[in-house]
This record gives structure tokens, sequence and C-alpha cells, in this order.
């Protein structure tokens, strides 16, 4: 099985990226969660724009990608489970949960070490949140999150199988959990036990910086709550929470030239609580 569907990796991904955000972007349209404060011809061009350089630069300067490094360790006896005997599910199933607390880990650095914020805030400058936000991250930043998932499947010694579930996966609840979609109240409650929902990724993304500094988690729920990160409604309200950052708030700075040179402009200065 993994040696059909590894060769074929960067096809895969793709393909799910542009299922998942044609679905959300239909589910968004039919039934939002909240009136949009910009229209969708503001954003989306730089949004989009950004996906694409993030893309071409990723794929240039690291074109094997995390599944390649874990071929690469494997094929060299790298990391722990290549040390240990254990059974393929063990090895699967623990690279999945750690490579998730990894990214729960970072995605806190970014917010607290004013350096990384720098970066970090674009994602955090849009001024409305939408399944395009989801994939809206600084080219840098997404070379330095390459290298520390890197680092983290040679140290694991994480299966490529894995590998290549976790980041189908983390893109996909990437998008999920940003999208401006209507879920039933009764449903949402179930639902953020085991996954992070657009509602509870929503208040990571108000510009109040105590809710900003809360629901750090992407995929598994249960990091923001073990770790006391996490709060379960904005203070506003979903309908009138602000979103965004106080820095940054001309629709201008949405275009995609002012979204790369954003790093190297104003204050670093993380929100505090």
């Amino acid at each position: 099985m993994k040696a059909e569907i590894i060769p074929h990796e960067a096809g895969i991904r793709l393909a799910f990226f542009l299922g998942v955000f044609s679905l959300m972007a239909i589910w968004e349209w039919f039934s939002s969660r909240r009136g949009r404060s910009i229209p969708r011809r503001q954003r989306w061009p730089g949004n989009i724009g950004i996906v694409l350089v993030d893309t071409v630069l990723a794929r240039i300067l690291a074109p094997a990608g995390a599944v390649g490094f874990a071929l690469f360790a494997e094929s060299h006896r790298l990391g722990f489970f290549h040390s240990i005997a254990s059974p393929l599910w063990i090895a699967f199933t623990v690279s999945l949960v750690v490579l998730d607390l990894a990214i729960y880990v970072q995605h806190r650095l970014f917010h607290h070490v004013p350096v990384l914020w720098r970066l970090h805030r674009m994602h955090h400058a849009d001024l409305d949140i939408d399944v395009t936000t989801g994939a809206r991250f600084h080219p840098i930043e997404i070379l330095l999150s390459l290298g520390i998932k890197f680092t983290v499947v040679i140290a694991l010694g994480a299966p490529p199988l894995a590998v290549l579930v976790f980041e189908i996966a983390l893109n996909a609840t990437s998008m999920f959990n940003h999208s401006n979609v209507r879920i039933s109240t009764s449903l949402e409650k179930v639902l953020r036990w085991l996954v992070v929902t657009p509602d509870m990724h929503r208040v990571h993304h108000s510009i109040v910086p105590r809710e900003t500094n809360s629901n750090y988690g992407f995929n598994f729920p249960w990091w923001d709550r073990c770790f006391r990160t996490y709060r379960p409604q904005p203070e506003a309200g979903h309908e009138r929470i602000t979103i965004g950052i106080s820095q940054f708030r001309d629709p201008k700075e949405l275009q995609l030239d002012r979204l790369l040179s954003q790093p190297f402009r104003s204050s670093a200065a993380p929100p505090k609580p």
C-alpha cells in the first residue's frame, strides 16, 4: 500500500486540499455562521496569492516534504521507532499524536516569541475569517514550520504513511476550523471534544488579547484543555466578535504585497493578556 501511495504524495495532498477547500467554500456560501465584515473580492486574492507563493517556495526549497524526510529516516534507520521493535499501528498512532502536540507547542511559541510573532501575526491580521484564512501564513513562517516538522519526523522515526496522513489532516482541519460555517449547537458541543471546531478556533482570532492567546489547537482539541489554554466562547459572542489584531486594520493591508511585508513593519510585540 505504501509503495502505491507515497510516490503520489504531492498529487494526493493537492487533491485533498482542493476537495476540502471547495467543500468548505460551498458550505460557507449556503450556511454561514456570521455576516462578512469584508467582501470576498477584497480578501481572497491576497489570501490565495499567499497560498500560491507558499506552495511554490516549499516545493523549490523542500521538494521532498515531510514525507521525504520520513522515507530518509526509514532508509537510514533513524529515530525512535526505528531503534525499537514496535508494531506499525503503535508507531502510526503515536506519531500522529506527537506531531499534533508539536504543532500546538509551535503555535504557542509563535505567539509568545516576538520575532516569531512578527511572522505569525500576518495570519491573525485577516479582517475576517473563513476557509482562506486557514491557509494564509507568511512564507518565512511556512519554512520555519517545515524545519520544525522535519526535525520531529526524523527524531520520531515516524512512518511515512503516518506523516502523509498527518499532513492531509492538518491542511483539512485548518481549513475546516477557520471556516465561516454554521453547525448545530448540539452537534458542535460533541464535535469539539474530538476535533477543533470553527466556533472553538474563531475565539483564537479575536482582537481581544486574552482570547487571541487561547485555543491554539489545530487538529485535536485536547491540548488546550490539558495546558489550560482552552476558552469555550468569545466574550462578545460569535456574531459580534471583532476578528484580527489592532495593527494592519486598513483594508489595503489585505493586498498580497502588503501581506508579504507585514513582518518587517511596525511593532513586533505579541498581544498580552
